[in-house]
């Protein structure tokens, strides 16, 4: 059964473009563009990594992209590993594999946790506060932020993401 993620475009959407009339380019050309897709994201993410090293280090942009490139290097290789060498490898128990253990590990912990962290340090008083946030926020054109909406990222956002967070615990080990 696929239901989404890398079974649903590498299984599912392949089986589909061999079906198709022209479904071999088709599924190239598909192809090509998610890898470009892919490519331009990672790009995009570490030239925030990259820009704080330079401003907060005073890192070149070769010293910084250069460490960027061996530290993903390096964190790669449990997972690279996880398929033949550590193939027996089961962190998460059953037939799990480290990259599932490292989708789950960033899926569920890390970015319910960094939003989490990311609000509480706008709206609450050990941040920004309130004000500071909301004038940063409606600063220049565009929709501004309504002061009525204070409540709910102050103390309902907050809530929805920890009960986020805590569902990926309790499907991980209590399913």
């Amino acid at each position: 059964k696929v239901d989404g993620g890398p079974g649903l475009v590498l299984i599912s959407l392949t089986g589909i473009f061999n079906h198709l009339p022209g479904g071999r380019f088709l599924g190239a050309l598909f192809f090509l563009f998610l890898s470009i897709a892919s490519l331009t994201t990672v790009i995009a993410v570490f030239e925030n990594i990259i820009a704080f090293m330079m401003d907060e280090w005073h890192f070149s942009r070769g010293k910084a992209a250069l460490i960027n490139f061996l530290t993903v290097g390096l964190l790669s290789f449990p997972c690279l590993l996880g398929y033949n060498l550590w193939k027996n490898v089961h962190p998460l128990g059953g037939k799990s594999t480290i990259l599932d253990f490292e989708d789950w590990l960033v899926s569920d912990l890390c970015l319910p946790l960094g939003s989490l962290a990311v609000v509480i340090f706008c709206v609450w008083n050990i941040g920004w506060k309130w004000k500071s946030f909301l004038a940063e926020a409606n600063t220049g054109k565009g929709i501004r932020f309504p002061a009525w909406i204070k409540y709910y990222l102050v103390i309902v956002l907050p809530l929805l993401i920890f009960y986020l967070f805590a569902m990926g615990i309790y499907n991980r080990f209590f399913l």
